[in-house]
């Protein structure tokens, strides 16, 4: 599929700039106007990704965070959100619904989140070196994935 335009951010790992990453998201992808549900799913997975990098990845220091929105044929959206923190020991656990590893205050539904907001979503992650979470999303409806 071919990439039609893209963006790309870098920004410290600060519960300050989570907001800033949501409108920048929305804000880019309001060229291929997007209803106002499909604008508030976009900002909350991107919240939630990079709520995951600055609590979870960086839980004991600072970094940055990069995102990246991508826009292809047929209104496919992919955004890629990733930090070089921590790392994921268990991704499957992690991304099970009431998991975290971080303090009793979070619910754990991140992950949960962002895979009832996007059509697809693919996780990496390594020890020690980092996250990366890919959303793909298609504005003006779900798709059944054989294009992604």
């Amino acid at each position: 599929m071919k990439e039609l335009n893209q963006m790309t951010l870098t920004f410290s790992a600060r519960s300050v700039n989570e907001s800033f990453a949501r409108v920048a998201a929305a804000s880019f992808l309001s060229q291929l106007d997007p209803t106002l549900q499909e604008l508030a799913e976009i900002k909350t997975i991107v919240s939630e990704a990079v709520t995951n990098c600055i609590v979870h990845g960086y839980a004991e220091g600072t970094g940055s965070v990069r995102m990246k929105v991508q826009i292809f044929e047929g209104n496919k959206v992919r955004i890629t959100v990733s930090d070089k923190g921590r790392g994921i020991a268990d991704i499957p656990q992690a991304m099970t619904p009431c998991f975290t590893t971080g303090n009793e205050d979070r619910a754990g539904m991140g992950f949960s989140i962002m895979q009832g907001f996007s059509d697809r979503i693919r996780v990496r992650s390594r020890s020690g070196k980092g996250t990366t979470v890919v959303l793909d999303k298609y504005i003006g409806g779900r798709h059944d994935g054989s294009n992604l």
